[in-house]
């Protein structure tokens, strides 16, 4: 991810094995992590089983958030790609009981891959 991702909090992706292993200690038997993006220091998983948003807190990041949500809850998603202007993309995922959707920027590039996983998991 370069600076400039970073700086504007642009997620991109990265390597399913090392997320695998790091998620090991919560995932379920048989999950598997499909693909995976870091937003600085935070992450957007996608299992086998379920899409999760790690959210690592405070100063050292020693603090995690873990937001899980199986496929089945999620009702829709919108990608909205990247203008001539507007370098990123956008995500945005409704949940079943929930007023307000998850939002996350997204590289341009990334969006197409995200999408692709959502349809895959959902479908």
């Amino acid at each position: 991810m370069g600076l400039l991702d970073a700086l504007m909090g642009n997620a991109s992706e990265v390597d399913v094995a090392d997320v695998q292993e790091e998620l090991s200690p919560i995932l379920a038997d048989d999950e598997k992590v499909v693909s995976a993006y870091k937003l600085i220091r935070d992450l957007i998983v996608f299992t086998s089983n379920r899409f999760m948003f790690i959210d690592k807190q405070g100063m050292t990041g020693r603090k995690v958030e873990y937001h899980s949500i199986p496929y089945k809850a999620i009702t829709q998603f919108k990608v909205e790609t990247a203008g001539h202007f507007d370098l990123d993309a956008e995500l945005k995922i409704f949940v079943s009981g929930q007023s307000t959707p998850l939002e996350f920027e997204l590289k341009s590039d990334t969006a197409t891959a995200v999408q692709k996983s959502l349809a895959n998991a959902m479908f």
